[in-house]
């Protein structure tokens, strides 16, 4: 089995922030930091198989998948095959409009 290294855009980690920052002014900041390591998680549990995860949004731009955490946030990617990496592009929380987004970086 081949695993891929996932790596974070500056956007998508930008956007972590920002997430943090909004769950920490709302709840707490100990509840906003395992909310944001919960999503590196499951952004790194693409490693394995990301061929198999998501949703393939061909329409927003080539190659692009989308995955969710908790319902809550839209985990943007793509799998680059011949350098064995997935990009997170993107970590859209709370229904941001992450397509129109998309698609203007494209």
């Amino acid at each position: 089995m081949s695993t891929y290294v996932v790596a974070f855009s500056p956007e998508a980690l930008e956007q972590l922030a920002e997430i943090v920052d909004y769950i920490a002014g709302k709840a707490a900041p100990d509840i906003a930091d395992r909310y944001a390591s919960a999503i590196i998680s499951h952004c790194e549990g693409l490693q394995n198989f990301p061929h198999g995860r998501g949703t393939r949004r061909d329409d927003i731009r080539p190659g692009l998948r989308t995955t969710n955490y908790k319902g809550r946030t839209v985990i943007a990617f793509d799998v680059d095959d011949a350098a064995g990496t997935v990009s997170i592009i993107g970590i859209f929380y709370g229904g941001r409009d992450y397509e129109t987004s998309l698609k203007s970086d494209f």
